[in-house]
């Protein structure tokens, strides 16, 4: 295809499905991945069927190479997958289509990525031999950082665990009690 019939050729996504992938993409750079990282991922979603790298470069108007490297980067941060289809030589990719196995994908990566090393140095540091003659405010805030950590680990992994229906509720039931602590604790 070339750049003048790319301009001219029919948008095949309809006006809200492309609001949807563009402002993923515009979130994808607050989120850590660059701009195409998060239209490709939008657009397998919203598709929620198997695409090939070049129908997916057409879609978003974008180059091969970049689409290739998205999803690339989407297959390390385990949100897309390679499938196969009959009679097809091409890779296709597909994510999946459930809201909740995404955001469990997302969390569990990001927390592997981003607060477990965290995690991992604190307690090291806490456990060197050294860490007692640390400035007591200092080891104080260390260790009050694991502590927060490592509770908040514990606890996301608990929440990760659950059914999407019981995760609504226990959401829906933290807004209620903190609505009644709030509240509780008025004269």
């Amino acid at each position: 295809m070339t750049e003048e019939t790319a301009e001219y050729a029919p948008d095949p996504l309809s006006p809200i499905s492309r609001r949807f992938v563009l402002h993923w993409g515009e979130m994808g750079s607050r989120w850590g991945v660059n701009r195409t990282v998060a239209q490709v991922h939008a657009l397998l979603f919203l598709a929620g069927r198997p695409m090939d790298a070049e129908t997916i470069a057409s879609v978003l108007r974008v180059a091969r190479s970049n689409v290739s490297n998205s999803l690339r980067e989407l297959m390390n941060l385990k949100l897309v997958r390679v499938s196969h289809l009959m009679g097809e030589r091409r890779d296709h990719f597909e994510t999946s289509r459930d809201v909740w196995e995404l955001f469990r994908t997302v969390v569990r990566e990001r927390k592997a990525r981003e607060f477990d090393p965290t995690v991992s140095l604190l307690q090291e540091l806490t456990s060197d031999p050294a860490f007692p003659g640390e400035d007591a405010d200092a080891r104080k805030r260390m260790q009050e950082t694991l502590a927060l950590m490592t509770a908040l680990s514990s606890w996301g992994e608990e929440m990760l665990r659950l059914e999407p229906a019981t995760l609504m509720k226990v959401m829906k039931l933290g807004s209620r009690i903190q609505k009644l602590i709030r509240d509780g604790s008025k004269p």
